[in-house]
């Protein structure tokens, strides 16, 4: 039997879409619960074997909104224990995985800064580049590139290629 643990459509202290407010919420809802699992990946890596994160469907009376979710198939697992116990808390800010916002709001308008999800990763990837020495500015930012770069190969090339073209 599986398991599923909520954590939350947007990282805690970013705006985000309102069921029932934003205009287009279905669109917002969405590419934030997307972009949240990017970030989520940046920060703690791709789940193991064992779990999955998924976009979870929440019923409400004024319709349906989308989270992200870890869903647990292997309670068993000391390395899904780890990662549920790492992810659990969800983010308090989408720059602590090294991302922008993706959607920025003005009352009930929301404003798709970045709708591909290649071009989220590849934004994140060049916001941690190390330096051309190879440190990096910020501890983390070796972290989140790392998990990125293993996750998103094909991103991680586009962006060393958009590095060296500048």
């Amino acid at each position: 039997m599986s398991h599923i643990f909520d954590l939350g459509g947007a990282p805690a202290n970013e705006e985000c879409a309102q069921l029932g407010q934003t205009i287009d919420f279905d669109v917002a809802n969405t590419l934030e619960v997307m972009t949240y699992k990017l970030a989520i990946i940046a920060r703690h890596g791709m789940p193991p074997e064992g779990c999955k994160l998924i976009v979870h469907n929440n019923r409400h009376d004024f319709g349906c909104y989308r989270t992200l979710a870890l869903r647990i198939e292997d309670e068993d697992s000391e390395a899904v224990a780890a990662y549920a116990q790492a992810v659990e808390e969800g983010l308090g800010s989408w720059i602590e995985a090294g991302f922008t916002p993706p959607v920025t709001y003005a009352g009930k308008v929301a404003t798709i800064e970045r709708a591909e999800h290649a071009e989220l990763v590849i934004g994140a990837l060049l916001t941690t580049r190390p330096n051309p020495d190879g440190t990096f500015p910020v501890a983390d930012f070796a972290i989140l590139h790392g998990n990125l770069a293993a996750a998103f190969p094909e991103q991680a090339e586009a962006a060393r290629q958009r590095l060296t073209a500048a």
